[in-house]
């Protein structure tokens, strides 16, 4: 929401003050130089990089666009989720939760949570560290190597689109100069012709320079960057639950756990420790009522 909220303000601020000096909004618009531009810039993206990286792109763009959902409620929720699964395995022995790891979509427990349920990397990782918990015979230094690798492939995944469209936006001001010069070429073969003729391509050929910039640092350039916060987001929930789930196989009480955890998450989404509990315990009760 925030990314449309700033791009009508960059828009809307170049425009106005161009209308503020009297410019003819007419000349503005040339077809032919956004062709030329666009059409490049999504050549060399598809020059550059496979189908699925493409397809990443266009995930993280719209991700980009409806923004970050790791608030205090959701990392609030997570807790509560953990909490239980981990609080059962405690009474009732890591067998108890083979079930729920193997299908988690029948869960009792997780049914609960959709959300991370719709997350298929989060839910992953939790159950196949559960899982790995549960066959036993392995150490928690191990495990926490496993979680470490696991994240660490997923965030070089992240990354691939983001450099991707990073390049792009780094192409963008050239593109928009090869768009001018192939104005300018235009204009070198219209020399003979009335004088208004050549004014207005050699302004075409200035608005390609103007929108290769223009794209780069008011539009593409600002979306890689809201995409590169929102990876980091997601890396850091994704850290939270590592933390939560090796302090409990390391032999930390679930609440203790919960508690390390809640440390790790970024301070401006953290919870209180007495909202934790009151979120936690109090959604044990009912459960248990």
């Amino acid at each position: 929401m925030f990314i449309i909220i700033g791009l009508v303000v960059v828009f809307g601020s170049i425009v106005g003050g161009f209308l503020m000096e009297h410019g003819p909004l007419k000349v503005l618009m040339q077809p032919a130089e956004f062709l030329t531009i666009i059409g490049a810039a999504i050549g060399t993206l598809l020059i550059a990089n496979p189908l699925h990286v493409i397809k990443k792109i266009m995930g993280g763009v719209m991700g980009a666009l409806k923004g970050s959902h790791f608030n205090k409620a959701f990392y609030l929720e997570t807790l509560k989720m953990c909490y239980e699964i981990l609080n059962k395995a405690r009474k009732d022995g890591l067998l108890a939760i083979e079930s729920d790891i193997e299908e988690p979509d029948k869960s009792a427990v997780f049914s609960k949570y959709p959300k991370f349920l719709k997350d298929h990397y989060s839910r992953d990782f939790v159950c196949d560290t559960l899982r790995m918990a549960v066959t036993g015979g392995i150490e928690p230094f191990d495990l926490d190597q496993m979680m470490d690798l696991d994240m660490e492939v997923s965030h070089r995944g992240d990354n691939a689109p983001i450099a991707a469209l990073s390049a792009v936006a780094d192409a963008l001001p050239g593109l928009g100069i090869v768009a001018a010069v192939l104005g300018i070429v235009v204009t070198m073969g219209a020399l003979g012709g009335p004088p208004e003729e050549i004014g207005h391509k050699v302004a075409a050929a200035l608005v390609g320079t103007f929108l290769g910039i223009l794209l780069c640092y008011g539009c593409v350039g600002p979306v890689v960057a809201s995409m590169t916060k929102v990876a980091e987001d997601e890396h850091a929930y994704v850290y939270v639950l590592r933390v939560v789930l090796i302090s409990f196989i390391k032999g930390a009480a679930p609440i203790q756990a919960l508690e390390i955890g809640r440390r790790a998450i970024p301070a401006h989404v953290r919870p209180g420790f007495n909202d934790m509990e009151k979120s936690c315990k109090g959604g044990a009760a009912a459960a248990g009522a």
